[in-house]
């Protein structure tokens, strides 16, 4: 089995709810970021590795998705139209396509600037030592993120639950090792729970990203984020 993941989950199910109007007549990933929908920004990403395999998952809207990736023959889809199923049971339900061993998952409400974010995940990845790498950045840095951050980062890397002080955010790219999924009985469930696991066995990790990133998750997002596009076509 290769020790860098081939396999990418792009997490393309959500509601988008927070889009308001937006999302209307269009699932989020569609929403248009400096004339590109969310769902090329994030290919953008996928593509600097170069995966041999990227499910998306689908629910609201499907075929618009369906349409613009008609062409990407190597993208298959993974239907959640019955029950939207969180991002652990969309990760499990997508396994059989994913095929064996640890993949990148990556969400589809960013944009990135700097270094390819899963290609900085693959060149620090280490299985022996790692069930979960997560990309992160300092909360004041993540441009749109609300809150003082999802983890903290030790000296060796490894990741804690974050409670109170400023700690990490969460970027929504990584790769995991979906071994411990099997553990887990509920059919709806959140990635949260294989981090858990893999905190209280010290095999979880996080990265600070060489770059930017902004959330696109409500609508001043999309004039966030391509300011920061901007910024950077700038330098």
């Amino acid at each position: 089995m290769p020790r860098t993941p081939e396999a990418v989950m792009l997490f393309a199910a959500g509601l988008g709810t927070r889009m308001g109007a937006l999302t209307a007549d269009r699932p989020k990933p569609m929403i248009e970021v400096a004339g590109r929908p969310l769902i090329d920004h994030a290919l953008d990403q996928v593509d600097a590795i170069a995966a041999k395999r990227i499910v998306v998952n689908l629910h609201y809207r499907p075929e618009a998705i369906r349409r613009h990736l008609a062409d990407r023959a190597n993208i298959a889809f993974s239907d959640e139209s019955g029950s939207i199923l969180e991002t652990g049971g969309g990760l499990r339900a997508a396994l059989p396509l994913l095929g064996p061993g640890p993949v990148f998952t990556l969400n589809s409400d960013a944009v990135w600037t700097g270094s390819p974010a899963l290609a900085q995940l693959a060149a620090h990845w280490d299985p022996d030592r790692m069930d979960a790498l997560l990309l992160l950045l300092p909360a004041p840095h993540a441009t749109g993120f609300r809150g003082n951050g999802d983890f903290f980062l030790d000296t060796n890397g490894r990741i804690a639950r974050a409670s109170g002080a400023s700690g990490y955010a969460y970027l929504g790219a990584q790769i995991l090792s979906p071994t411990r999924i099997s553990a887990i009985s509920d059919t709806v469930f959140s990635l949260n729970r294989l981090w858990d696991i893999a905190i209280a066995e010290g095999r979880a990790y996080g990265l600070v990203h060489q770059g930017g990133w902004c959330d696109v998750g409500r609508p001043e997002g999309i004039a966030e984020a391509e300011a920061l596009l901007a910024r950077t076509a700038d330098v």
